[in-house]
């Protein structure tokens, strides 16, 4: 039997497919291996002990502290009020317009969330600052610091509600038609349909896209660093300033930092704890939506 031979035109293709997925995985490990080798001289000085156990971080000073805790508690800080604005406001969105929203109105507000999700970072943060803490402070919180945690969160939570309900729609969206047609066939009401059959069978696609979302908000660094202050507190209280892990380095990684010194070291130790925690996040993720497939699979 003859064999059909390829056109040209069709290997490079696959070749450049192929080049363009391995590009994205030797991009990450290169980032990762950039971070690992500029956090080595920081290791050199600070024990890797007191950087995953001391409460105190001031790499700076005179008597120096390195304790990552109190970053890490700012950053999760934030991103646990996030998760806590941007979950239910995205799910809801996701299954109004994925189940019950009229088509053409569909097609118009999809585009529009997008378009919210593309807005600079810099302006959420200044609304944090010059809208959401003021308001705060004038109805429920009249001793609420100007900088503080809880503004930060909930507008961060606000900027990814797009991302969520875009990817949970998504998700929702790509559950057959007949799975619909079948649960209402047998006398469910579209919202027995959409809560009981479409939601947990678009459970993993929905798992995803929160986080995604929960990556991002992590990473957010101008929100944070214009609303929540800058000085590391370890502290559990979303009223009062603290900084993360993103507006530290932000703040550190200015031109004027000498590179052979411990400020410029330490932006490298910080960013390696918060790309372990972020790669946790999607590794965890994974195996979730493995664990959830196989249990709907029995």
């Amino acid at each position: 039997m003859a064999m059909i031979r390829r056109p040209l035109s069709e290997h490079l293709f696959e070749a450049l497919v192929h080049m363009a997925a391995l590009a994205g995985v030797a991009a990450l490990l290169g980032i990762l291996a950039m971070l690992v080798v500029e956090s080595l001289d920081f290791f050199k000085e600070a024990p890797i002990l007191e950087f995953l156990t001391g409460v105190r971080w001031a790499p700076l000073f005179d008597l120096p502290h390195y304790g990552i805790l109190p970053l890490l508690a700012g950053t999760m800080i934030t991103t646990a009020l996030a998760m806590l604005v941007a979950a239910p406001l995205g799910i809801a969105a996701a299954v109004w317009l994925s189940e019950f929203a009229p088509p053409r109105l569909r097609e118009v507000i999809k585009p529009v969330m997008e378009i919210l999700a593309g807005v600079p970072t810099v302006i959420f943060g200044q609304f944090a600052l010059l809208a959401v803490t003021p308001a705060l402070q004038t109805t429920l919180l009249p001793d609420l610091p100007g900088f503080n945690l809880l503004s930060a969160g909930i507008v961060i939570g606000i900027m990814i509600v797009p991302l969520v309900a875009s990817l949970s729609e998504d998700a929702l969206s790509a559950v057959p038609r007949d799975t619909r047609a079948a649960s209402l066939a047998l006398g469910a009401t579209s919202w027995e349909t959409a809560r009981r059959v479409v939601l947990p069978s678009a459970i993993g696609g929905v798992g995803a896209g929160l986080l995604l979302a929960f990556a991002r908000a992590m990473g957010e660094t101008m929100i944070v660093a214009m609303a929540g202050g800058q000085q590391p507190n370890l502290t559990l209280d979303p009223t009062q300033p603290a900084a993360t892990i993103t507006t530290y380095i932000v703040g550190v990684a200015k031109g004027d930092v000498p590179h052979d010194g411990m400020a410029y070291r330490s932006i490298f130790a910080a960013g390696l704890a918060l790309f372990v925690l972020i790669l946790l996040t999607n590794i965890t993720g994974q195996v979730l939506r493995r664990a959830t497939r196989a249990h709907r699979s029995v």
